[in-house]
Parts: C-alpha cells; sequence; structure tokens
C-alpha cells in the first residue's frame, strides 16, 4: 500500500512489504487486516502490560476493520459498512474504495484525511488462490 499525501510525500505506512488481508464473502460480509511486518513485541507477554510506547507503535502499525460492503459498478466503487473497527470513530461508518481490475489484480484507491491533510491510498491486491473471490 502506497500513500501520495496532499503535500507531495510518498508514505508506506505500513512498510514496502505489508502484511495484509482483504476478504470479501458472497453473503456481503467484509473483513480487512493490515499489518506493518516488523511490528515490534511487547517487552511483557501479556497483552494489556505494554508500556505506552509499545501501544503507541502496535497501535499504528496496524489497522483492521470489519463490516459489510456494497458494489457500485458504475461508479467503480465498493462502500464498507463499517461493523468493527480498530479505530472505534469508524463504526457505524459508510468507508468508499473505488476499484479497477487489471488481469488477476483489484487495484483499491481512497481519500482519507489524516493528520490534517489528504492522504491518498492505493492498495494493489492479489488473489490467494486461482478463482478467488475479492
Amino acid at each position: 500500500m502506497i500513500v501520495h499525501t496532499s503535500k507531495g510525500e510518498t508514505i508506506y505506512p505500513y512498510g514496502e512489504n505489508l502484511f495484509g488481508m482483504l476478504i470479501y464473502t458472497p453473503s456481503g460480509h467484509m473483513s480487512v487486516l493490515l499489518m506493518h511486518p516488523d511490528r515490534k513485541k511487547f517487552t511483557s507477554d501479556d497483552p494489556l502490560a505494554g508500556a505506552s510506547e509499545e501501544i503507541k507503535e502496535a497501535y499504528e502499525g496496524f489497522d483492521a476493520y470489519c463490516g459489510t460492503y456494497t458494489f457500485d459498478k458504475e461508479k467503480g466503487a465498493v462502500t464498507h459498512h463499517i461493523e468493527g473497527s480498530k479505530f472505534p470513530n469508524w463504526v457505524g461508518s459508510d468507508q468508499v474504495r473505488y476499484f479497477e481490475f487489471s488481469d488477476d489484480r483489484l487495484l483499491l484507491k481512497a481519500t482519507l484525511r489524516i493528520k490534517g491533510e489528504d492522504w491518498h491510498f492505493e492498495a494493489v491486491l492479489e488473489p490467494l488462490h486461482s478463482g478467488s473471490v475479492y
């Protein structure tokens, strides 16, 4: 995933080789998980005993949400209707992603307001195996 900011910067928010998974089910449900592959482990094995800086870094290097989805083929858009999210403000919201297909890849684009500026996200997704449904 690559981000182009309105200030002209290029950012890889989860690293250049992020780990992620996006699942769309035929029943209309979806789930996404994005993670920086080099997230630091906490000093403690207790998941609720991380130091403030450890928690901040773990939060910023990870994203996940789930819910239902609807497609608008004419607009080339898929709307994620968020039911659960790492970011609590998204719960109950609709997040629109614009899509294009190229060969066996799915390109998703979105613009989000982050740190006071527009971040233009682009993600290229490949199926896990032949015949996968995005």
